[in-house]
């Protein structure tokens, strides 16, 4: 008898025992604590790391779609019309982007890496061939009239030269040219005074040397994990206004720090668009059943000056402000007159989607984000969009652009996606999985604790029901 009670009061002081535990490690977070604290150690760019495999070699397929706005009328838009273009595309391509000639610097702390892409053709992802023809703004010679505007004599010998070779401000061209370079007739007639006489959107882009970067490993800090220390030997900018606006800040956008929360920014320099900016969290998702979070890039990051004073030093000349949604990068470009924004204008100025007629801005298809597992901060899904365009206006030297409007005439948008392998993703899950497992001990504690309990309390009112006297349990009836 007393062997039971003293059973029954123990599984009643063990059930208050693991109560106790488990809600305790929940409030300390206990085992999220240990589990960060592993992931922050593991992720490391070092040799023999997984997340030194996937940032030399991303096994995730990345394409790049190419949508280009083919012009209908171009002689009315030179008579003063506005623009009416419709988007034809995309022309895809398979991206390749490894990380060469990999070196690690200070005690392993940084690493140097080369970063060439190349770029296949995709044509049963493609809506035609690289040989098709788009009608849209000659650039080379948009370029050149901007950049002799203002000198008498040098722009009325181009514009002679111009009217000889029947050049205009648009043109028809190749696809495939348009991307990747083709001998400009007027770069070439003026071959003594350009750098180049080949011009492409995406000239010297492919399968050529890359980007040089000096990235930090994360070794020191997990926060630092992939950060860009240097671009191309430089550890600022020089084209902006401000020093802020100059600065290098974040990742590549490929790869971000683990135990990533909700409140952060999440900074990334984007060499297309010549700055770094950054990124906040949207929402939940799930990716291939794995849980992320949705960053994107907030409209302030390239809101004007009145709605984001921190954006004056991206007024180049300075003062110079286009509006909200727009980028002049000319000074990175090698003076051309190319103006950035998002597909279709999306959360730029009502004003720039207005002048040209073909514009429809929506949200899930113009719209750049980022899904991340905030674990790992492994990318599951990612989609960078971005719109070329060009400054156009009528210059009284150049009888080429008659009587033409002053706009942001949109060239082409690319889309550059990628989406997690089925190796990786499964690879992933099994570490989500664990990392459930390991979160979930205080409460498989907890829930056990209550087991105890429950059982506790049934010991305890079984014992209190009096055993019955031996006349009690003689029959009421003896045959």
């Amino acid at each position: 008898m007393q062997l039971k009670s003293c059973c029954i009061y123990s599984t009643g002081v063990l059930c208050i025992l693991l109560l106790i535990a488990g809600i305790a490690m929940v409030l300390t977070q206990v085992f999220q604590n240990l589990l960060n604290n592993r992931i922050k150690k593991e992720v490391v760019l070092e040799n023999g790391t997984e997340a030194f495999s996937v940032w030399q070699n991303p096994p995730p397929p990345v394409y790049m779609q190419f949508y280009f706005f083919n012009l209908t009328n171009p002689t009315e838009v030179l008579d003063g019309d506005k623009p009416s273009v419709i988007q034809i595309g995309p022309y895809t391509y398979r991206e390749y982007r490894p990380m060469e000639e990999v070196k690690f610097l200070e005690n392993g702390t940084k690493v140097a890496a080369v970063n060439p892409k190349t770029y296949v053709f995709e044509p049963k992802m493609s809506c035609g061939s690289e040989d098709d023809i788009v009608r849209t703004t000659n650039i080379p010679a948009v370029t050149v009239m901007d950049r002799y505007k203002d000198n008498p004599i040098i722009n009325r010998v181009i514009s002679d030269l111009m009217k000889s070779m029947s050049i205009g401000v648009f043109g028809t061209f190749r696809v495939g040219d348009l991307l990747w370079g083709y001998e400009d007739p007027l770069l070439k007639a003026l071959k003594p005074f350009v750098s180049d006489d080949h011009f492409g959107l995406f000239y010297k882009k492919n399968s050529t040397d890359g980007d040089e970067y000096v990235l930090f490993t994360g070794r020191q800090n997990y926060q630092d994990f992939a950060r860009i220390d240097e671009w191309n030997g430089q550890s600022s900018l020089n084209w902006w206004s401000t020093d802020e606006c100059n600065m290098i800040n974040g990742t590549d956008g490929a790869s971000f720090h683990p135990v990533i929360t909700k409140a952060e920014k999440l900074y990334i320099f984007s060499s297309d668009l010549c700055r770094s900016l950054y990124a906040l969290y949207e929402s939940d998702v799930s990716v291939q059943g794995i849980p992320g979070f949705r960053f994107v890039p907030p409209s302030e990051v390239f809101a004007n000056l009145t709605i984001n004073p921190d954006n004056a030093g991206f007024c180049v000349p300075a003062g110079n402000c286009l509006g909200s949604g727009l980028l002049n990068v000319s000074a990175c470009k090698e003076g051309a007159p190319i103006i950035m924004s998002s597909p279709h204008f999306y959360q730029a100025d009502e004003k720039f989607v207005q002048d040209i007629f073909g514009m429809n801005p929506r949200k899930e298809e113009h719209e750049t984000a980022i899904d991340i597992n905030p674990l790992t901060g492994l990318v599951l899904q990612a989609a960078k969009r971005l719109q070329v365009n060009m400054y156009l206006q009528q210059i009284p030297a150049f009888s080429q652009t008659r009587n033409i409007r002053t706009l942001v005439y949109p060239v082409m948008y690319i889309n550059e996606s990628v989406v997690i392998d089925e190796e990786s993703a499964k690879n992933l899950q099994a570490v989500v999985t664990m990392a459930n497992v390991v979160i979930n001990i205080p409460f498989i504690v907890i829930a056990v604790g209550i087991l105890l309990g429950v059982a506790f309390i049934v010991l305890m009112c079984r014992q209190q029901v009096p055993e019955s006297s031996a006349a009690e349990r003689q029959p009421l009836l003896v045959s």
